[in-house]
């Protein structure tokens, strides 16, 4: 069964989350745990760090799962 796609908006990123192609190898949590807390319903919360640094971690995803746009503040 396919899952959706999610996404979290704050001001400056957009970050998605495709739960049909991640991977779980933990790099966003270990990266910037502020952000992405699986303990939590809604696990990303994009505003609770830079928008340059949730970007910048985005982009270690090693499976693609967590994109990220910047956005007008």
């Amino acid at each position: 069964m396919t899952k959706r796609l999610q996404t979290y908006e704050a001001p400056g990123v957009t970050v998605t989350f495709d739960p049909n192609v991640c991977v779980h190898s933990g790099v966003c949590v270990r990266g910037l745990r502020a952000v992405f807390d699986v303990s939590r319903k809604r696990w990303i919360h994009a505003d609770a760090a830079p928008p340059d640094e949730v970007v910048a971690q985005v982009a270690r995803c090693p499976s693609g799962a967590l994109q990220a746009t910047r956005t007008a503040e």
